[in-house]
This record gives structure tokens, C-alpha cells and sequence, in this order.
């Protein structure tokens, strides 16, 4: 198992995208990413770094596992 860093909300972004996900819109800060087939849309900041806690939260929400997250970045 790999271990997750803080990366920046934009790096995390395309790391999602290349799995999948697609930009829906922006609220404030955050990003809304959807992906056909799964009821749940991920809101990830756009922050100069995210949070381990909070970029967990995103992968454990997206599906994948940390590992798949760290070969896409």
C-alpha cells in the first residue's frame, strides 16, 4: 500500500479525471466531479493542499483504492 502526501486539490482533480470522473461545475472553491454509474459526486477543493484525511475521504467515495489513486497522479 502506498503512502498519500498532500497534493494539491488540482492534482487530485486530474487524477479523477483520468478514472473517469468528469467536471460538472464549481460551487465556491470546490470542484463537483460526477461519473456515470455511481451515485456520488465528489467535491474536492481547490486548495494548494489537501488534507490525508480528506483526500482518503475522496478515494474511499470515487472507489478506488489508494494505490490506483497513486498510479494516476
Amino acid at each position: 500500500m502506498g503512502r498519500l502526501s498532500n497534493i494539491s486539490g488540482y492534482k487530485a482533480a486530474k487524477a479523477f479525471e483520468k478514472a473517469g470522473w468528469q467536471k460538472m461545475g464549481q460551487v465556491g472553491s470546490h470542484l463537483v466531479m460526477v461519473k456515470t454509474g455511481i451515485n456520488v459526486n465528489l467535491s474536492i477543493p481547490q486548495h494548494k493542499e489537501l488534507s490525508v484525511g480528506t483526500l482518503r475521504a475522496l478515494i474511499r467515495n470515487s472507489g478506488l483504492t489508494v494505490d490506483e489513486l497513486l498510479k494516476l497522479l
